[in-house]
């Protein structure tokens, strides 16, 4: 009995661990990007994720991930945006989103959105992170296919939850000897601290918040208290939409101003946490004081470590954290029509939008409670 206890706790351990870090694939590309290529200074990047993974960690006391909004993240680095931009865009996105949630406008939109439309919008997120992840690979196909394979057949093996650290590390063991890394950083970027002005505001407006909104509601707010509900359903109470958009606008808000970049949580991140093992607070816990560690002492010796980690193992699970959130076996078990909703909304999420394809599966399960029984009636 005491050894099985003791395997069970290792397993646990061993769990919480991996999931820390198993997010990856979505947080360091975006970030090392900011770093790398549009010279963001790294403190405040790395400062806004520790505090906000730690307050995460003890408020929801479960492996609530934190991740950078990808949308925003993205347009900032290939349009080579300041980050007096980014900066605005973090404070608008978390004014918004506590308005949203105080107001109880945020609760209203989730009872709108049915379980067909929320899975949906899951499986198009889902093949969006699998795509990115696939090109990411293709760096180097046999490096990138070989961890992914591993990783996926890592749920039949004993040892599952070491799968993930033990990708990373021969990775950059591999990488290393190779002798060059895969992000080549500048040697120091001084920590930006400043004001936007008013047309930074502006441009930061339509440029950045609105395109970034409807993802933030759906994926970070409305399907990840879906998701969370479900994998943890004795902290319904806590795992809100209400909740989650608030933390995110909290966070946001108030830190955004010291140089942290737009975050947010994050549907496929739990995914991939749950996954590799986190079941409770010490997975966020653990990411958020590593963090905190790296803002503190970064420097050419971090930048080089973490420069070390090669691009296609960052798609490998930048790829399995969107196969996770794109598989759901509630699939299988729909209805024709609630199938039909489904894949709808997918493919006006793949080929318009995230809020186009919301609009059109919310607007088909209208028309499925509303006016059918009325037709049927008549």
């Amino acid at each position: 009995m005491a050894v099985q206890n003791a395997k069970y706790k290792f397993n646990q351990y061993c769990g919480e661990i991996s999931g820390a870090f198993a997010d990856l694939g979505t947080f360091l590309p975006l970030v090392l990007g900011l770093i790398a290529l549009n010279q963001f200074s790294p403190q405040g990047i790395f400062l806004g994720f520790g505090i906000f993974a730690i307050a995460t960690a003890l408020f929801y006391k479960r492996p609530i991930p934190v991740q950078p909004m990808k949308v925003i993240t993205a347009l900032v680095i290939s349009q080579g945006l300041s980050p007096a931009m980014l900066q605005a865009s973090g404070m608008l996105m978390g004014v918004i989103l506590i308005v949203l949630a105080l107001s109880g406008a945020i609760s209203w939109m989730s009872k709108q959105l049915s379980p067909a439309v929320s899975i949906g919008i899951q499986l198009a997120i889902g093949i969006q992170l699998m795509l990115m992840g696939f090109n990411m690979m293709s760096e180097s196909w046999i490096i990138g296919f070989g961890a992914f394979i591993l990783l996926f057949l890592s749920r039949f093996l004993p040892m599952q939850y070491l799968a993930m650290p033990l990708v990373i590390g021969l990775g950059m063991l591999w990488q290393f000897s190779l002798n060059e890394n895969a992000v080549l950083f500048d040697n120091y970027q001084p920590w930006q601290l400043g004001w936007p002005t008013i047309d930074e505001w502006s441009q930061a407006a339509v440029l950045l918040v609105l395109p970034q909104l409807a993802l933030t509601l759906t994926n970070a707010v409305i399907a990840t208290s879906a998701m969370a509900t479900e994998k943890f359903p004795e902290d319904k109470q806590k795992l809100t939409p209400k909740h989650l958009a608030l933390s995110s606008g909290i966070a946001n808000f108030c830190l955004a101003p010291f140089g942290a970049t737009a975050m947010c949580h994050g549907a496929g991140g739990l995914a991939v946490q749950y996954h590799f093992g986190a079941r409770h607070m010490w997975a966020p816990l653990i990411f958020g004081i590593t963090c905190l560690l790296i803002a503190i002492c970064w420097g050419n010796d971090v930048a080089w470590l973490l420069g070390l980690i090669p691009m296609a193992i960052l798609g490998s699970l930048l790829s399995i954290a969107g196969y996770q959130l794109a598989y759901n076996k509630n699939i299988l078990r729909a209805k024709p029509y609630c199938i039909a909703v489904i894949l709808f909304t997918a493919l006006f999420c793949l080929l318009v939008n995230t809020a186009v394809g919301l609009l059109v599966g919310v607007l088909m399960e209208l028309s499925r409670r509303y006016i059918a029984p009325r037709f049927k009636q008549n």
